[in-house]
């Protein structure tokens, strides 16, 4: 049970609220969860499971959001598999995610967005970080060494066709020392989500650069 306030009056505001009830539970070899919410005056039923399939795990989850304007559907499905190349350690994932709250058909100007507020609402709460509906992602783990990891991960918009490249790095400098590293590369053309949406002036666009990250941990 989330509480919070109205940022105007700081009165603590039930309608943007959230209280939440999860079962998680087995059935032979799966693990499955069940979720019934009310977020922000809107009813969320939630339903996952995940499973062996030889040698790997099989994931999936579903979420229905109930909301004043429209009801939708969510859906992700990974397969996570790991295994020896050259005397490396590898694990890599593939996934598919559908967001039914995403634009369609790619329309991502700035005047097709404000008429799908229920998508820019969740957007502005953190809850989503995507435009579209159709995702693929794919990503493997490397094992350098006992020390050190490599990961590169490909997100693509399966209606643009844009992407998002990520590689991530981290290394064990010691018992209580860790670096950790990415670099970030869209990919697209412009009007793409990667690419750059269109803006209010011709031939502009809203995009986002390469980016790095770089971090060194200490724990004490």
């Amino acid at each position: 049970w989330v509480l919070r306030r109205d940022p105007v009056t700081g009165d603590v505001d039930t309608g943007a609220s959230t209280l939440a009830l999860k079962y998680h539970g087995f059935a032979g070899t799966t693990e499955f969860d069940l979720l019934v919410a009310r977020s922000y005056d809107d009813t969320v039923l939630g339903l996952g499971f995940s499973r062996g399939i030889g040698g790997a795990v099989w994931s999936a989850d579903l979420a229905v959001t109930d909301t004043a304007r429209d009801r939708y559907l969510q859906v992700v499905s990974n397969v996570l598999y790991s295994w020896t190349f050259a005397d490396r350690n590898m694990s890599g994932g593939l996934e598919y995610y559908f967001n039914g709250l995403g634009q369609k058909s790619g329309r991502y100007a700035l005047p097709a967005l404000t008429e799908n507020p229920d998508l820019l609402t969740r957007l502005e709460r953190g809850e989503l970080f995507a435009l579209g509906r159709h995702y693929l992602s794919a990503n493997v783990l490397v094992e350098m060494s006992p020390l050190w990891s490599v990961t590169p991960t490909l997100l693509c918009n399966l209606e643009d066709p844009s992407a998002l490249f990520q590689l991530r790095t981290g290394y064990s400098l010691g018992d209580n020392l860790t670096l950790l590293g990415s670099i970030d590369l869209p990919l697209g053309p412009g009007g793409s989500e990667f690419g750059g949406i269109e803006a209010d002036a011709p031939e502009r666009y809203l995009s986002r650069d390469a980016g790095v990250f770089l971090q060194f941990a200490w724990y004490f």
